[in-house]
């Protein structure tokens, strides 16, 4: 079976990273041992502890469904208690319905369950959605159509041959996957038309990647702030994201390293190329490594690049397929960002096996994509390279201004400028994202904190995404309102309680 299709099935070791646990059918209890770490530590009974150590190991997607605990005397004897703390651990995790206890086949993972249920978030990208009336939407990154793009839409002339073919293929018009392919091309990544598959926007090529990959139970690495367009599409498979940890320049690819080998991942999901919404931009050797991962392990990474052509200083990276040839790298992208919001043109670039496959799945979905809709692709894209510098430029003024605004109304606000994208990751020097997000609605403006990006709910609530797509005027008030709002929040900070 092509690694696409289903990928990393069984546990795989390569190198000197740190093996999965299983091996075989039952955990060895050396490598068990030592993935538990410091868990004698704390605060509670040893078996307690050891109860949570082993939960936590369940719930990070490093223990799977099925898998089986070592016996309990090799657990003890590793570890260094008697066989009792081990039974009444076990017992424990039983009572929480994290394992199976059975006569004779003892101790296995539970199957229906593999994250404590308030972790399970799906629908985390409805916050994006959900501006008050009457209040200034600070909450999504609806790009402004630059002028060219206007003049395009105008001068549009759909191409009566195509538009009324008596059937339109699932994945998508020829024409449009043959210029979506020479762009590629252009750009430095090899690519023919049958490696494309045009689709609604670039959410529904995830959603399609993610359904055709993931099944329940299934682990999926991502960066630890992140769309949640991945980790909704994921909840609702059964899956579990597992957020990789990031720093100044955005994923950190050792942490991601570690993360491939110990936790079995059947895919990566990442948006290194000013990202969303932390705006940073992974350099060219971590890149590099990114798909020298995807070809060792042989798990499929999806290339978030939607805003990768919004770049500021004029630096656009090649996609990670570009990389490594035999690395299963799925590229998605779309007009959205950087012609025009509304028109739900989106695609993906995948190995001709996996799109053969999706084809079929998208036609059970949705048919195809609306004609008219391609058809005015072929202009956009035909001009992209004009119409990203455009908005590149168009959106750097709008940063610009943002940073004047922040400086007037957010002083103690700390952030590093973006050097491309459409949205700026603010820090608070204190308080709750959430907790400001509430008074932020009373002064009439809508704004989204870490909640709704960050993969873990234990993640510190002391981000704020601040899109800088809106009018002129209307970012000018919004952040002016923002500004109060914080004032208001940061005296009950100081109020004794």
């Amino acid at each position: 079976m092509d690694t696409l299709d289903r990928a990393n099935a069984t546990p795989v070791a390569h190198g000197s990273a740190p093996g999965p646990l299983v091996q075989g059918v039952e955990v060895a209890a050396g490598a068990f041992s030592a993935r538990l770490g410091r868990w004698a530590h704390g605060d509670g009974t040893l078996s307690t502890r050891l109860a949570a150590a082993i939960a936590a190991l369940i719930g990070g997607g490093e223990l799977r469904p099925a898998d089986r605990l070592p016996a309990e005397r090799a657990l003890s004897a590793a570890v260094a208690v008697s066989r009792g703390t081990v039974v009444s651990a076990y017992a424990s995790l039983a009572e929480q319905g994290l394992v199976e206890r059975r006569q004779g086949s003892g101790t296995t993972v539970a199957g229906a369950r593999t994250t404590p249920a308030a972790d399970r978030r799906p629908g985390r990208g409805e916050a994006l959605f959900s501006a008050l009336p009457n209040a200034i939407d600070l909450l999504r990154t609806v790009p402004q159509i630059p002028d060219l793009g206007v003049q395009l839409i105008r001068d549009h002339q759909p191409r009566l041959d195509l538009a009324l073919l008596p059937e339109t293929d699932p994945a998508g018009l020829p024409a449009l996957r043959e210029l979506i392919a020479d762009m590629y091309r252009a750009e430095g990544t090899p690519t023919t038309p049958e490696q494309i598959l045009v689709t609604h926007g670039a959410q529904q090529a995830i959603s399609l990647v993610v359904n055709a990959l993931v099944e329940p139970g299934d682990v999926v690495l991502a960066e630890e702030i992140t769309w949640p367009g991945v980790t909704d599409s994921v909840g609702l498979r059964g899956g579990t994201v597992h957020g990789v940890p990031m720093g100044a320049d955005g994923l950190d690819v050792d942490a991601l390293a570690q993360a491939m080998a110990r936790l079995r991942p059947v895919l990566v999901a990442l948006n290194p190329h000013h990202q969303n919404p932390t705006g940073t931009r992974l350099p060219a050797a971590a890149r590099h490594r990114v798909a020298e991962l995807a070809a060792q392990y042989g798990v499929p990474v999806i290339e978030d690049r939607v805003v990768a052509g919004i770049s500021f200083d004029g630096v656009v990276p090649p996609t990670l397929a570009s990389e490594r040839p035999d690395a299963p790298v799925l590229v998605v992208e779309s007009v959205s960002k950087w012609a025009w919001a509304g028109l739900r043109i989106g695609w993906l670039r995948a190995d001709p096996v996996l799109v053969r496959r999706l084809r079929g799945a998208r036609q059970l979905a949705d048919q195809s994509t609306s004609v008219p809709g391609q058809l005015l692709a072929l202009d956009l894209i035909a001009h992209a390279t004009e119409l990203r510098r455009a908005n590149s430029r168009v959106h750097q003024q709008r940063l610009l201004l943002l940073q004047e605004l922040m400086a007037a109304h957010l002083p103690d606000w700390t952030y590093d400028p973006p050097r491309g994208g459409l949205s700026l990751w603010a820090a608070l020097p204190r308080g709750s994202a959430s907790a400001l997000a509430r008074v932020a609605a009373a002064h009439g403006v809508s704004i989204a904190g870490t909640g709704a990006f960050a993969v873990s709910a234990a993640a510190p609530d002391d981000h704020v995404r601040l899109p800088f797509t809106a009018p002129d005027d209307v970012l000018t008030e919004g952040v002016r309102r923002l500004g109060a709002a914080w004032r208001e929040y940061r005296e009950t900070l100081s109020s004794p309680a």
